[in-house]
């Protein structure tokens, strides 16, 4: 069965990404064993860390002292929001078929809940 695509299924996958790009946020802030900027050069810590890249640099990254991607920035945060928005946005726009298996994720998704809730329901009758 196919499954059209709608506008509420942007909204829908609109706030997924949301969550995945604080979840992001969170993974790369928590799970960070090393330091990501270890030089104020960087070309240096661009070569030498594995975690930093250009796009840090450029977009203004905030670290801490020690170096580490910083949890508390609310800059990382809407950040990482913003980038997976747009990732997910423009695949959803430029691939027909990854917007078709996100619409019908979404739908087999809430499908679930709302048999779910429904089992839920007969198991308090019975």
């Amino acid at each position: 069965m196919e499954t059209e695509l709608a506008t509420w299924h942007f909204i829908v996958a609109g706030a997924i990404f949301v969550v995945l790009g604080t979840v992001a946020h969170v993974i790369r802030a928590v799970f960070n064993v090393f330091p990501d900027k270890i030089s104020d050069t960087p070309t240096v810590n661009v070569l030498v860390s594995s975690d930093y890249s250009w796009g840090d640099y450029l977009i203004g990254t905030e670290f801490d002292d020690g170096g580490y991607y910083r949890l508390d920035s609310v800059k990382n945060l809407r950040l990482s929001v913003t980038y997976w928005l747009i990732a997910g946005f423009a695949l959803m726009l430029f691939s027909a078929e990854a917007a078709q298996m996100i619409a019908y994720g979404i739908e087999a998704g809430i499908g679930g809940f709302i048999d779910l809730f429904w089992q839920r329901v007969a198991d308090l009758g019975a």
